[in-house]
């Protein structure tokens, strides 16, 4: 299915949960999936149980070569659900902070190592997918600049409309430059809370962007947060929510085309004035 880039400029929307919990819900349909940590903050790469990788991505995108990538995957901790499931991850370090300022001196070849990295790498898995830092800057215009879809995540509060427009326009001018990729997957709204204001903006985001937004929207779960802190996959988990959290992630990765949804078609976006 190629490359899909999670991201948002905004921090705190739960980009890293929305990663991990694809990665989970693909494991359990016994996938094979990488996730490649852009991100200095490396929660995707403690998310998976790697902790102090000795190789990690900052020294990928120093080599400049194809398929360099290689050596920054580290098999995560997370058990197999699958016959055929495998979740490794292209570990991040805070180093990752330090290469994007020295990548900004290269005025050949900045936007793109990211994309020389992986080459000859994804075809060695179902699914790639990049957790991107929260911000606009070089390490996530490479992120675009591999990837073949991108994935927004939103939080339904206000100002969110407005940086998801950002997103898109970025995300446009990028595809102009290269033949029409990355095409935006969706956009997915992330800790809906049970609460008359959250209800409010996820309205006003669908509202906003009716052909683009995903169902379901991501819920505010204990469960998800407690399966990243233990470094495991939420479909592991047996505590309340755990289930319901899973099923949501299986039908969003099902809106994606990255899993068949058992007995139904996947869903179609959600259009203006539903509910």
């Amino acid at each position: 299915m190629g490359v899909v880039a999670v991201v948002n400029q905004k921090g705190g929307v739960g980009k890293t949960t929305v990663t991990l919990g694809l990665a989970a819900a693909l494991a359990h349909a016994g996938r094979r999936v990488l996730v490649v940590d852009v991100d200095p903050q490396a929660n995707a790469t403690t998310g998976l149980g790697v902790w102090n990788a000795a190789s990690t991505i900052d020294q990928s995108l120093e080599s400049e070569s194809p398929g360099s990538v290689r050596t920054a995957i580290q098999p995560s901790v997370w058990p197999a659900t699958g016959s055929e499931s495998i979740v490794d991850v292209a570990a991040s370090s805070p180093r990752l902070a330090q290469r994007k300022h020295q990548m900004a001196m290269d005025v050949i070849g900045a936007q793109d190592r990211l994309s020389v990295a992986l080459q000859g790498v994804t075809s060695s898995y179902d699914e790639v997918i990049v957790d991107c830092p929260p911000s606009l800057g070089l390490l996530t215009v490479n992120a675009l600049f591999a990837a073949d879809r991108v994935l927004i995540v939103a939080e339904p509060a206000a100002w969110s409309s407005d940086g998801v427009e950002q997103i898109l326009r970025n995300v446009g001018r990028i595809a102009e430059r290269r033949g029409g990729r990355p095409e935006v997957a969706g956009i997915v709204v992330n800790r809906l809370g049970r609460t008359r204001d959250a209800t409010y903006w996820d309205s006003m985001l669908r509202e906003t962007h009716p052909t683009k937004m995903l169902r379901p929207a991501i819920r505010l779960r204990a469960a998800v947060a407690e399966a990243a802190a233990q470094s495991m996959p939420v479909h592991a988990l047996t505590r309340d929510g755990a289930a319901e959290a899973a099923a949501e992630l299986d039908e969003l990765a099902a809106a994606l085309g990255m899993l068949p949804l058992a007995g139904t078609a996947p869903s179609p976006p959600l259009m203006s004035g539903e509910r």
